[in-house]
């Protein structure tokens, strides 16, 4: 016998509690909790049925890799790992507006130019809404499905039984938080209907070897909106990141059952859609006519792609017991850490300063290795002393004010030289590092090693180091 009860679930975290409450213990965001009805059915035991026998299978057994199908998209053929893999499902979150659908729609019209049956179904949109955006774009075309479905039912019986040729390989669904299963008392977007909606669509992509894209929204904290446990339904979890006032924009892998983690694509957004970025670190540098103060370059790694973005610093006297820190694109307990040792080993006095930091170009910088780029973007900054325009820098600080080794060494240094730089910066402790440059086969520039963030400021301000500080 089925019994209606009753719960009360976060749509924020997923969290179920026992009443309603303003706040969520569980994530802390208020006015988050609704009442959504659930059907108990009485369990029977276990033993009361037969289940079917499941096959076991060694580890060593020979297993064929995963077949790929190229996008036509090179920088979404990175992210994912060389292509679609059919049977997959791909979930992609961004902000409202920053390109998602405009980037699946570009893709699914490539796709379709392979010769692969694709279908495009829109919870948000009309066909004519869909229709007027790709002719904005110039994508119009006649081998691409398009509807605009809510339900999962009749999605799944549409793709479930498909006519005579035209057997869907690659289905969009934009977005998850729009569907909805009539079988469940609960508004669409709630927690049960994300969860069973994404369930149900997942178990029929992976039945018929379907590439399935799922579009979700984020929340307020940039995180995927719906239960934790949907990354954890899916193969692949992207994030589209970018800032509204630039033109660049980020596809991020954070999840990647068929390739890497931490891959990267970069795009430009422009009056006709998304253009591929092949070469970002030239783009990213691309307003470096002069030197300036308080800017540094960082060779970084973002996945598997070297990557050279410019940090600049801004230090400005202030009146406040508290001065102000403010970070845009970094972490900004990690910028308090490198003040700290700034003062505490060196000696340089920021606790009167109000300081500024930024990673040029809209992109988020999560590596420990920009921590030796943004001491010299600070230093520069206080001292007003314009860095080397033909430098690069990386390398982690430690408490002690060490710099510590990062990896992949050679790979940043060789993209530092294509792009014009000659001079490098370098941890002593890095797995690579001598003392002498023979190393680095082919390259010829001038690498410097550093131990500490006292010499470095030592070898780039020594005259300005003497000197007190107005304060």
């Amino acid at each position: 016998m089925a019994k209606q009860t009753s719960q009360f679930v976060c749509q924020s975290c997923g969290a179920i509690h026992p009443k309603w409450s303003g706040k969520c213990d569980d994530c802390g965001n208020w006015n988050t909790i609704t009442e959504e009805s659930v059907s108990e059915t009485t369990p029977k035991g276990l033993t009361s049925g037969k289940g079917k026998k499941i096959d076991l299978v060694t580890l060593s057994s020979d297993t064929k890799d995963a077949a790929r199908s190229a996008t036509g998209i090179a920088e979404l053929d990175r992210v994912l790992g060389g292509g679609l893999v059919a049977g997959s499902a791909v979930l992609i979150g961004g902000d409202p507006g920053i390109g998602k659908s405009t980037l699946l729609l570009q893709a699914v019209v490539a796709i379709a130019q392979k010769g692969i049956a694709c279908s495009y179904i829109s919870g948000e949109e009309s066909v004519a809404q869909v229709t007027l955006r790709a002719k904005r774009l110039g994508l119009l075309s006649p081998k691409v499905q398009l509807a605009s479905a809510t339900s999962v039912r009749d999605i799944i019986a549409t793709l479930d039984t498909p006519q005579a040729g035209n057997a869907a390989e690659v289905v969009i669904i934009d977005s998850i938080q729009t569907m909805y299963l009539d079988n469940l008392d609960a508004a669409p977007g709630t927690v049960s209907q994300v969860r069973a909606a994404s369930h149900e669509l997942i178990k029929m992509a992976k039945k018929r070897g379907i590439t399935l894209f799922l579009v979700g929204h984020v929340t307020k904290d940039g995180q995927i909106a719906g239960p934790r446990v949907l990354e954890h339904m899916v193969d692949t979890v992207l994030y589209f990141e970018g800032e509204r006032g630039h033109e660049f924009r980020i596809l991020r892998a954070v999840k990647n059952r068929f390739g890497g983690t931490d891959e990267i694509g970069v795009f430009e957004m422009g009056n006709e859609g998304l253009r591929e970025i092949s070469n970002p670190s030239a783009l990213f540098l691309s307003n470096r006519e002069h030197p300036i103060s308080g800017a540094c370059v960082f060779a970084g790694m973002e996945g598997s792609r070297p990557l050279l973005v410019e940090i600049q610093a801004l230090i400005a006297p202030s009146y406040m017991s508290a001065p102000r820190r403010a970070v845009v694109g970094w972490d900004s307990n990690r910028l308090a850490m490198i003040l700290a040792v700034l003062e505490t080993r060196c000696g340089i006095r920021f606790s009167d300063k109000e300081v500024y930091l930024s990673v040029a170009g809209g992109i988020r910088v999560s590596e420990p290795a920009a921590d030796l780029a943004v001491a010299a973007a600070l230093l520069s900054a206080l001292y007003d002393m314009p860095l080397p325009s033909s430098c690069v820098m990386f390398g982690e600080i430690g408490l002690s004010g060490e710099i510590r080794g990062v990896s992949r060494t050679e790979a940043r240094l060789r993209e530092a030289e294509k792009l014009g730089f000659s001079s490098a910066y370098i941890p002593a402790a890095s797995p690579q590092a001598t003392a002498k440059n023979s190393q680095y086969k082919g390259l010829t520039m001038n690498i410097k090693h550093v131990e500490t963030v006292h010499l470095l400021a030592r070898q780039l301000f020594g005259a300005a180091l003497t000197k007190k500080v107005a304060g």
